[in-house]
Formats: structure tokens, C-alpha cells, sequence
């Protein structure tokens, strides 16, 4: 298996362009299969996950070619299978988010339940409840579920909790159904509002996504189009934390400041100096890091998404920093793996107590999840010695050539 290989200690100094986002171009690539016409994905990022959700689509029947390295053409005339297999949807629980659009789209749609990051159980239930408002039969068996109906029909559904998978699937399987739906306490991710614009672009009538009620006007046959996708706001966060756990200067590139805020407000109080620049951001830190509370909450707030990489900083900041995971029960697996690097930790309940030490050591460490992986990798650019971080295909399926990038603005890091 690959490893990522680190010597610590250098700051990072240069430019970095920020890839386009995995978590708005999955369903974007998704959303395709709502269309028997061709449409173009711009700016889509080389990652594993993107690769697994081609696939998928692939054995749905569509037709997918890759135009240059960041360029998708996606037709999907010709579906002709409603099923996910176990395979796919094991790998990565985004590939759940087909059930809308196939349902829409087939008039029934059949997937495996769905694995991905050992982060929580994540039920798909909120999903299941807006298919059956939209009139679908829903059951289960074996293993899988499946959802059938002989036409949607607009309904008005309220999310028990803004789930971001859930908003994206209901918004999906209405903007086929007839008549009006309106999703409320609907998630405000800026990746729904990327996918929102996307399925506009082809026709759709989608009114409100970014706020917490979203009206959707159906009944249309969606056409061609061309997009680009949103640059990736957590790669961009994780960079930002690199540049300040390294003593660096980096500017970020392709970056939307507003859905930044929260990591940079937090950055702030941290000790780092931000400002945007003509080009992005420039992030860097000339004096002592500082002690912070962090809690994790939907959009606008804290990303749960950057945690690990906020525990890894804060693991060498001055003073006691709590964070509180209140999004994912099971987020606090990379604290074992900072701690053979010489974090103190202590994790309690939803809650982890970490207590700033001095310097970092190098170790062999696991990465457990996809954002884990970065934590590791952030830990290891401020570590003394070498650290050898394992798993990394688990990094491979967020983080758009990251080993690259980072040496291009000085890291000593090598994969193997």
C-alpha cells in the first residue's frame, strides 16, 4: 500500500490554486442522470471518489468522457439499470444520492445501504422520508432499499435536521416531480447552492438554496449544459491550517472567501493573519499560536469537516482548546494517531479536551478516514523527525493531488 512520507519542521511558503469541491461535484455529476442530453462539468478535481461516482454511473448506462484532466462530458440517454450494486456503494456513501434522480427519472431506483467513512452511522432515513412524501413506496430487504413510483408529485417536506445528502437527493427527484415542492429546514451548504445552479442551468426551477427553505418547480424535461464547479472550501481550510501550524506564508488560490469565514474567523483567534489578496488568500503566522474553542455545526458554522485538521493545530497551540463534534458521534479516531505523535488529548464524550504542547515527534500513524488524513498530514508538517502516514487512500479520495502541491510551496513530502 502507498504511504505519505513527511520531514517537519519547514515552512511553507508560496502559492497554491485550490481544486474544485468533492463534496459539490459528486452530486453535480450525479444530477447528469436527471438529463437525456449532454452536459459539461468544468474544474472537476482528480480524486478517487470522483472516479467511484463515474462508475456508477457508468453501470446505470451513461455515457461519460473525460475532455482534458479537469473536464467531464456526461450523457445519460440511454439509462438503463436502476440499481447501485453493493460494490460501489460501499466504497462511498455519496453514491446513495442516485436514488433521486433514478427515481425521477425510471420511476424506480434500487441501492445497496451505503458505507463510506467510519465517521457515524449517518442513516439515510431523512431521504427515504422525502422520496415517500413525493409519493414513493419505499422497502427494504437483504441489504437494500428501494423506492418506486409511477409519477412524484410535489409535496411540502420538512427535514427533522438539515442534512446536506438529503436536501441534495429530495432537490434532485423534484425538479422531475410534478408540481411544486418546498424543502424546509433544508441544508445551506454552498454545495447545495452549486447544485441548485447546476440543475438550473439545464432548465430547473429552483428558488432559495443557501437558506433554510427551498422551493423547487418541477415537471420539465432538463436540457444540456455547461458548468463550472465551486472551488473546494475544506481543501482550502486544510491548506489554510498548514500555512499556520508551519510558521509559512501561503497564498490560496481559486478560493470563495464567504464560504470561508468560519475557518478564517477561528484562524484568527488562533494567531494567524489573513487578508485576501487580488488572486485569493494569504494566510501566515509570525508569532505563538493560541488556545481556541471549537464547535462543529451545520453550515454557516464550523465544518465538522475541519476538525481533525483544527485538532492537529491546536495540538501545539498554548493552552487547553476544546473541541465539540456535534455533527458525527464517531470523529475523534485521528486523536489516537496525534497522540503517538505527542499530542495530549483527551477525549470526552462528544468533546476533546487538548491540552497545547510544545513540539511534535514523527511516528508512523494510520489514517482513518479522509479527514483524518489531512490532520496527520498537518501534524507532520510542524513534527520534528520524519512522519510515515499510512492509509492514505482514505486522503485520496478528497484531497486533489496533494503531495504535489504541497512540495511546490516547500514541504519535504514524498509518497511511496
Amino acid at each position: 500500500m502507498d504511504r505519505i512520507i513527511i520531514q517537519g519542521g519547514i515552512p511553507l511558503n508560496g502559492a497554491i490554486t485550490v481544486s474544485g469541491a468533492k463534496n459539490a461535484v459528486l452530486p453535480i455529476i450525479v444530477a447528469c442522470l436527471l438529463s437525456g442530453e449532454n452536459c459539461r462539468i468544468l474544474d472537476v478535481p482528480k480524486l478517487a471518489d470522483v472516479e467511484t461516482i463515474c462508475d456508477v454511473l457508468g453501470e446505470l448506462g451513461a455515457q461519460i468522457r473525460a475532455i482534458d484532466a479537469q473536464t467531464l462530458d456526461i450523457k445519460c440517454s440511454e439509462i438503463n439499470n436502476y440499481e447501485a450494486p453493493y460494490d460501489y456503494v460501499s466504497k462511498m456513501r455519496a453514491s446513495v444520492l442516485v436514488m433521486g434522480p433514478l427515481l425521477a427519472r425510471l420511476g424506480k431506483a434500487r441501492i445497496s445501504l451505503p458505507g463510506g467513512c467510519a465517521i457515524g452511522t449517518r442513516p439515510i432515513d431523512l431521504h427515504l422520508k422525502g422520496f415517500e412524501a413525493l409519493g414513493a413506496r419505499i422497502s427494504m430487504e437483504h441489504g437494500y432499499v428501494t423506492a418506486e413510483a409511477s409519477r412524484l408529485t410535489g409535496a411540502r417536506i420538512y427535514l427533522d435536521y438539515p442534512s446536506v445528502g438529503a436536501t441534495e437527493n429530495i432537490m434532485m427527484a423534484a425538479s422531475l416531480a410534478e408540481g411544486i415542492t418546498i424543502i424546509e429546514n433544508a441544508a445551506e451548504e454552498p454545495e447545495i447552492v452549486d447544485l441548485a445552479n447546476f440543475i438550473n442551468s439545464m432548465g430547473g426551477k429552483i428558488k432559495g438554496a443557501g437558506t433554510k427553505i427551498i422551493k423547487i418547480e418541477g415537471g420539465k424535461d432538463l436540457d444540456s449544459t455547461v458548468h463550472t464547479v465551486i472551488p473546494d472550501r475544506i481543501e482550502a481550510g486544510s491548506f489554510m491550517v498548514a500555512a499556520a501550524i508551519s510558521g509559512g506564508d501561503l497564498v490560496l488560490e481559486n478560493v470563495i472567501v464567504d464560504h470561508l469565514k468560519p475557518v478564517m474567523a477561528k484562524l484568527i483567534e488562533i494567531g494567524a493573519e489573513i487578508e485576501e489578496t487580488a488572486s485569493g488568500l494569504r494566510v501566515r503566522r509570525r508569532g505563538p499560536l493560541r488556545a481556541v474553542d471549537v464547535k462543529t455545526l451545520p453550515y454557516p458554522g464550523f465544518p465538522t469537516d475541519m476538525q481533525a485538521q483544527f485538532m492537529a493545530l491546536l495540538s501545539v497551540a498554548q493552552g487547553t482548546s476544546i473541541l465539540t463534534e456535534t455533527v458525527f458521534e464517531n470523529r475523534f479516531m485521528h486523536a489516537e494517531e496525534l497522540k503517538r505523535m505527542g499530542a495530549d488529548i483527551k477525549i470526552e464524550g462528544r468533546s476533546a479536551v487538548v491540552d497545547g504542547t510544545s513540539r511534535l515527534t514523527g511516528a508512523t500513524v494510520k489514517a482513518s478516514d479522509l479527514r483524518a488524513g489531512a490532520a496527520l498530514i498537518i501534524a507532520g508538517l510542524a513534527a520534528e523527525g520524519e512522519t510515515d502516514i499510512t492509509n492514505v487512500f482514505h486522503i485520496d479520495r478528497g484531497y486533489d493531488n496533494i503531495v504535489d502541491k504541497l512540495k511546490t510551496v516547500g514541504a519535504q513530502i514524498r509518497r511511496e
